[in-house]
């Protein structure tokens, strides 16, 4: 497993990004058969290739969303009100009705290690991040097309996808 090179992983985006939405806008009106069994094979070739430590390009340029539940566990673990983490942490968004990080990078990424220091009650977006191989994959396909700009696993699905499902 090779580290993840930034710098070139958006130089690629640049380069490629419209073309990996275009072709996953297809995938979805298509929905071609073996789709789901298909993502879990793609799913574990992209994570021999990709190594999200030496990236944390999601931590760094996203925000997960907290959900109520998320916002009390952390709170709980860094023995904090939820009201507090709250007002320390987050900004509720007026139109998704979501609450999100107020910065980025999030302010629980060690930037020295690209590693979470609450890793073990980080919030379920975060948990489930980059979502490779959630069921029903053409539901998810926009949110493939939002993380092929932040998230090099996902960019490698895509890569992997056109390679074996030739939809043009």
């Amino acid at each position: 497993m090779q580290p993840v090179n930034i710098y070139s992983f958006r130089k690629k985006v640049s380069i490629y990004k419209n073309q990996f939405v275009r072709y996953l806008k297809r995938v979805q009106k298509i929905q071609p058969q073996g789709l789901d069994d298909l993502a879990e094979q793609i799913n574990t070739e992209v994570w021999q290739e990709v190594d999200c430590l030496s990236c944390a390009n999601c931590c760094k340029k996203m925000t997960p969303t907290f959900t109520s539940k998320d916002i009390r566990r952390i709170s709980k673990h860094l023995n904090m009100r939820p009201k507090d983490f709250k007002e320390r942490w987050l900004k509720h968004e007026k139109k998704d009705k979501d609450w999100v990080n107020i910065s980025q990078p999030c302010q629980f990424l060690d930037l020295s290690t690209n590693m979470c220091s609450i890793y073990e009650v980080r919030p379920a977006d975060c948990a489930g991040f980059p979502h490779l191989t959630k069921k029903k994959m053409v539901d998810y396909m926009h949110v493939h097309q939002q993380n092929i700009q932040y998230c090099p696993a996902t960019y490698k699905m895509v890569e992997k996808m056109m390679e074996k499902i030739k939809i043009w």
